[in-house]
């Protein structure tokens, strides 16, 4: 015999083989056993044995907790082969308020905070399932799902639960596998409801639909605000987006004039605990100033953060420093990766909602066709009792005479065409069987069995029968379970949404003073007032600060803001912080990139920026200059040079032309000059101009409007008088000329301000260095020639001056007045409010 060569133990393989095929297979398992959940049930294999091996046990929702130390045994004995601090972690999770929308274990113990506190161990803390999760396993025994091996062979656990809710979506979820990752935001039980019945009726319903109707958004366990729907929309479209998602703070004003914030709703999965800590910091280190005290005063009540501020603090801009600076605002990004058929996919929000219904569709025709075949099974038998009935005495007579049991059996079979289950059936019934009430009985199932397989059968056969059994389903628990939206989306705002299209475009003031504050509010924060009145406290400014712009523009047009150097910066509308009417808005170096030495003296609004129109810039010294507005399109955040000054000179105003329109300019003095645009010569960026006016001695340029004969000239000097003057009174000449008069100044109406185009149609806002403002219809003002004084318009305190005049959209409607009670520490400050108030109820009881 001839030995045989032995075989080689080492087999030689690629190593690069076998990297790429060993770390596929490592990597397509954590994907699908262990990282991302099912699209069907919402849950990760984890969450799937816990729920399972929790009913198996019994621990529903209606019997006594048990030890949680028990429940992760079975887990990881049974189905879990991993670390039992893993399985542990995972039921806390479960079982917290503030991570699960909708908490499938209901925790009896220590299982941890929004602080960070970590859960008592498993020896110490109990558990059961939440009677919501009972929902998620109803029927698992009515072979409504598929069953797999355990890890070792030795026991059968499901491959997904039957599901009755859309856990997915409800209670999201997040994982990181090997090259992937899903994020799956919660949301509310029953808008996600409402749009898988939508989706049941209508198949052919949009993701837009969806959103506008049913499903809004997604809904925190903490509460908090989604700051608006773009990145919503951008996820539920696509399948993958971010969400901007801020804490809920409330300013408290304090009888002693200071402001509180009050904390009463976080994001989304951020720690309270540290978040006091980062404020604390930030307020130690001087990043964020104003800060006098912070406290969390969180109980069982509620969530309760106080932060404290000093009397001279701006809460809104404080908080706004918060929000950039600490999670009282994040991001939350959406990543709807989920397993399809075994396979990790990316899904748009109406393709979740497709396969949880496919999902359904089958635990229904399942269900169903289980309950058939009980039912055929049961009425099988009921139909060999009832023949047993209708031949009593011979069944009787046959078992009687049959020497054994099985002899019996087959002479049934044999003698009345019986199975050998309705045999068996007859020889196990109990002789009180035999009574006529039970022989009623008998009939009575088996005709109302009839009647139940019908409709079984005919449910089979209707897939719109199926759907209607899912709906009716669904209500049921929505009834059941469905609670108040948590969190809420906001739409609109200042300096969180991408989309313009999703900020109301509405009519505002914006304001800025000499030293440097913006802000904005909304035009009808204002009320019309006749002339000669009082008018309102507008902004709250600093000692020797004044008004020096006021602006009447849209929240989504472009404002370009000119500065002294000749330079332009870029900002939308809704860009500029809102503030209060009293407040005084945040400095411009916070918004703009502008030098230290460099501060703001025009600003424009723009809708488009098309290429026939164009710029006409004015300056101190009476230069002017004409640019097409396309060369400012692109404006970086540095800002770009608008046009190039001359020693002493600063940039005075700004006006949009379409290339045809009169040019006016009108001086300190009282002169006015009127040229048409064509005889300035299109520029370009960085261009001087050249001179629009020739200046008297002591004069300086104030204003520079856009005229047409059908309009007339507003003007309005520094001690609160104007008038209107028609515009053909103002003839056309040639560039560069001296101007005629437009007023007769004396000491009692002081220099001129402004002079405006006006038609009669709109409203006139007067601003004062101090503050103080007015809303009068233009129409109300008198009509006079250009040699005059004009009328008062609106009275001063002594040594008070008109600042600036704007034009704004006049109100159909007057608003209610907005009364406000002013806290004063001087007397002469309360005196002027008791003047202010006489003089406004006198001018109301005028006008009725």
């Amino acid at each position: 015999m001839v030995d045989q060569p032995e075989r080689p133990r080492v087999e030689e393989v690629n190593i690069s083989n076998e990297m790429r095929t060993s770390f596929l297979d490592y990597a397509m398992s954590v994907i699908v056993a262990r990282a991302l959940p099912d699209v069907r049930d919402g849950l990760k294999p984890v969450h799937r044995r816990i729920l399972y091996a929790m009913h198996d046990l019994g621990m529903h929702s209606d019997k006594a907790y048990k030890k949680s130390a028990r429940i992760v045994g079975e887990v990881i004995g049974k189905y879990h082969p991993h670390g039992d601090s893993a399985v542990y972690d995972t039921m806390v999770r479960m079982a917290q308020d503030f991570a699960y929308r909708n908490m499938l274990v209901d925790g009896h113990g220590n299982f941890g905070s929004v602080d960070g506190d970590a859960a008592a161990a498993m020896r110490y803390t109990e558990a059961r399932m939440s009677k919501i999760s009972m929902e998620i396993l109803r029927d698992i025994n009515k072979d409504t799902i598929d069953y797999d091996d355990n890890y070792d062979g030795t026991e059968r656990e499901p491959v997904v639960l039957p599901a009755r809710f859309p856990n997915l979506l409800v209670n999201g979820g997040a994982g990181i596998a090997v090259g992937m990752a899903t994020n799956i935001p919660p949301h509310q039980l029953g808008e996600v409801i409402d749009g898988v019945l939508a989706l049941s009726k209508d198949p052919e319903i949009t993701i837009q639909e969806l959103m506008e109707e049913y499903i809004y958004g997604p809904d925190f366990p903490t509460h908090g605000q989604i700051l608006g729907l773009s990145g919503i929309r951008k996820a539920y479209e696509t399948g993958k987006g971010s969400i901007t998602i801020r804490a809920k703070v409330d300013i408290e004003e304090q009888a002693n004039g200071k402001s509180k914030l009050i904390v009463t709703e976080l994001p989304y999965q951020v720690n309270k605990a540290r978040l006091v800590e980062k404020v604390a910091e930030l307020a130690r280190d001087k990043k964020i100033d104003g800060i006098t005290d912070l406290r969390d005063e969180s109980d069982r009540n509620g969530m309760r953060v106080v932060i404290e501020l000093r009397r001279d603090a701006n809460p809104n801009v404080l908080l706004n420093n918060l929000y950039k600076m600490t999670a009282l605002q994040t991001s939350f990004g959406i990543n709807m990766l989920a397993l399809v058929d075994g396979q990790p996919k990316v899904l748009n929000l109406k393709q979740c909602l497709e396969h949880y219904l496919e999902h359904q569709k089958v635990v229904i025709k399942r269900r169903t066709a289980y309950e058939l075949r009980k039912a055929e099974a049961r009425a099988h038998i009921l139909e060999g009792l009832r023949i047993a009935l209708d031949h009593l005495d011979e069944v009787i007579q046959l078992i009687r005479g049959s020497q054994t049991t099985e002899i019996a059996r087959n002479g049934l079979i044999e003698r009345f065409g019986l199975s050998e289950k309705q045999a068996q059936a007859i020889l196990d019934m109990r002789l009180q069987r035999l009574t006529g009430l039970e022989r009623e009985k008998i009939e009575e199932e088996y005709q109302e069995l009839v009647k139940l397989i019908a409709e079984l059968k005919a449910i089979l056969a209707d897939e719109e029968k199926v759907l209607e059994i899912i709906r009716e389903e669904l209500l049921e628990i929505k009834e059941r379970f469905n609670d108040e939206r948590r969190t809420e989306i906001l739409l609109g705002g200042t300096d969180f949404i991408e989309d313009e299209d999703l900020i109301p475009e509405e009519t505002v003031i914006v304001t800025l003073t000499h030293q440097g504050y913006v802000k904005r509010l909304p035009a009808s924060t204002y009320r019309s007032q006749r002339r000669g009145g009082r008018g309102v406290q507008g902004m709250g400014t600093h000692e020797e600060d004044f008004v020096e712009h006021l602006l009447s523009t849209s929240t989504h047009n472009t404002l370009l803001f000119f500065s002294n150097k000749g330079k332009v910066y870029k900002a939308k509308g809704y860009e500029v912080p809102e503030f209060s009417r009293t407040a005084k808005g945040i400095p411009i170096i916070n918004m703009l990139n502008i030098e230290r030495d460099e501060w703001i003296n025009a600003v424009i609004a723009v809708e488009d920026f098309v290429d026939d129109w164009y710029f006409i810039f004015t300056t101190k010294n009476g230069i002017t200059k004409r640019t097409s507005i396309s060369q400012f399109a692109n404006i970086r955040r540095g800002g770009l040079i608008a046009l190039g000054l001359r020693d002493d000179d600063e940039l005075i105003s700004v006006k949009l032309t379409d290339g045809t329109q009169d040019i006016m300019i009108g001086t300190k003095n009282g002169y006015v000059i009127r040229f048409n645009e064509d005889q300035i010569r299109t520029m370009g960026r960085t261009a001087a101009g050249v001179k629009g006016i020739s200046l008297r001695e002591d004069d300086k340029v104030v204003s520079m409007e856009i005229i047409s004969n059908d309009l007339q000239v507003l003007t309005v000097t520094s001690k609160g008088f104007g008038k209107r003057t028609p515009a053909e009174d103002y003839r056309i000449t040639n560039r560069g000329g001296k101007g005629i008069i437009t007023c007769n100044l004396t000491d009692k109406n002081g220099y001129v301000v402004a002079t405006k185009a006006v038609t009669g149609e709109e409203d006139a806002m007067i601003i004062t260095a101090q503050g103080v403002l007015i809303r009068m219809p233009v129409e109300s003002i008198s009509e006079t020639g250009r040699n005059t004084q004009g009328v008062r318009l609106i009275r001063l305190q002594d040594e008070e001056e008109v600042a600036t005049v704007a034009r704004i959209e006049s109100e159909k409607e007057e608003e209610e007045m907005i009364e406000e009670a002013i806290e004063a520490d001087e007397s002469q400050a309360a005196e002027a409010q008791t003047e202010e108030t006489k003089d406004l109820e006198s001018d109301d009881s005028s006008e009725q």
